[in-house]
């Protein structure tokens, strides 16, 4: 750009050169003025150091200006005919360019001086060379009237190429918040993974203890059912490394899981059906006509049941209550899970990771967790606002959802422990709510 600049510099100072040589040749604009004198050597000299300190213009304008007038001064003095000072012109607007904005400046006053005392100094040498400076005063006005305009040209275009730089430097700025924004949401992003990540394993590694356990303790006594919780320890630890891979290709990838349809992360069914499966006698009741949830409130709903029941199959005493209630505004999910008199040692505190996550994920969405045990039982109550969800607040809370299991039928859902009458209790109440 600075060597562009430089060329373009040397091609006015050579055609205002090229010019004012055609002028001093030709004798003038108009007709011939026998008494000026003709173009010679020393007039070349005078015209080209009246117009080639142009190509420094923007390196060293006043100096610049102050040779190209004063070799103008001197044509005019010699009684060359420079009835047009080209180089002069070009000089003030750059002056005013370079100067013309910068206030309370030694510089900005010299430029302002060098080009005002111009054209009476013109006049002057005229005056001393005996032209009859009246008659030309028209001349002299028009010229002084050309020069004030380049000046002002010159610090309106000053004015444009600042407010231009502004705009890029505006437009800089923007690009670099806007990449510290990206940077903040990636983090934020990993954060969440790594939150989603610590749910899930925690979760599959409490269902693989309980069922390696339970393997282990009836291996001799009822090989089949040993069986079947080592079938369970499979079937967990291959969701789990499938889920584990998810992330972490939505971490190399910088690129967020994409959520599921709305309704499809609750799975209600998959979660009872799995922790029946690990040994844990689960009562469900839902009440309402179940609406068509925002995905972040059903997967808040998941990941909440998920970390409930994995609690009461690790503290309780093999058996938990499951109620949720869909309101008209707000989902109300409440686990109660009997826990024995004397918890085992490390059991008697839940207040980890799990439980920080279910509160806040019901935080994020507006809504409340409260837990606590009550004699022998353990409570928990969530609070899940829906109903007041714009759309934008929806698409930006299912942003920090994760794809869940995949929904299956309420009917299709097996249970391990069933009803009078072969139905899992709370299984008739969940097709009604579902449909």
């Amino acid at each position: 750009m600075r060597r562009r600049a430089q060329v373009i510099d040397l091609g006015i100072g050579a055609l205002a050169f090229a010019v004012t040589l055609a002028i001093l040749a030709a004798r003038g604009l108009g007709t011939p003025n026998l008494h000026d004198r003709a173009l010679d050597l020393p007039g070349v000299l005078l015209a080209a150091a009246s117009t080639l300190p142009l190509a420094a213009r923007r390196r060293f304008p006043t100096a610049a200006f102050l040779i190209i007038a004063a070799a103008s001064l001197a044509l005019i003095g010699l009684a060359y005919p420079l009835d047009a000072p080209i180089g002069a012109t070009a000089g003030a607007y750059t002056l005013g360019a370079v100067y013309g904005g910068q206030r309370r400046s030694s510089r900005r006053v010299t430029a302002t001086l060098a080009v005002a005392a111009f054209i009476p100094a013109v006049a002057a040498v005229y005056a001393v060379t005996g032209v009859d400076v009246p008659r030309i005063s028209m001349d002299l006005l028009f010229w002084a009237a050309v020069l004030a305009g380049l000046w002002i040209v010159g610090d309106r275009t000053r004015l444009r190429a600042e407010r231009i730089s502004e705009l890029a430097e505006q437009a800089r700025r923007v690009e670099r918040e806007a990449q510290h924004e990206r940077r903040l949401a990636a983090a934020e992003e990993r954060t969440r993974i790594a939150r989603d990540l610590h749910d899930s394993a925690g979760h599959a590694i409490n269902v693989i203890l309980v069922q390696a356990g339970a393997a282990r303790l009836l291996h001799q006594r009822d090989p089949q059912r040993s069986q079947l919780a080592i079938g369970v320890i499979e079937q967990v630890a291959r969701g789990l490394i499938e889920e584990i891979d998810g992330l972490i290709h939505a971490l190399r990838d910088d690129v967020a899981p994409g959520p599921s349809t709305p309704g499809d992360e609750l799975a209600i069914a998959d979660v009872l059906r799995q922790h029946e499966a690990a040994g844990l006698r689960i009562s469900a009741d839902i009440q309402g006509s179940r609406p068509a949830l925002p995905a972040s409130v059903a997967w808040a709903t998941h990941r909440i049941l998920r970390e409930a029941f994995t609690n009461a199959t690790r503290h309780g005493t093999g058996s938990a209550e499951l109620t949720l209630v869909f309101g008209a505004e707000e989902l109300t999910i409440t686990v109660t899970n009997p826990v024995p008199a004397a918890p085992p040692s490390g059991a008697g505190d839940r207040r980890g990771h799990g439980i920080l996550g279910m509160r806040e994920r019901a935080g994020m969405l507006g809504g409340a967790l409260d837990i606590g045990a009550r004699g022998d039982t353990f409570r928990l109550h969530a609070r899940l606002p829906y109903g007041g969800l714009t759309p934008a607040q929806n698409a930006q809370q299912t942003h920090d959802a994760h794809d869940a299991h995949d929904a299956q039928d309420m009917q299709n859902a097996p249970g391990a422990h069933r009803a009078p009458g072969g139905r899992r209790p709370g299984a008739a109440s969940i097709g009604a709510a579902a449909s």
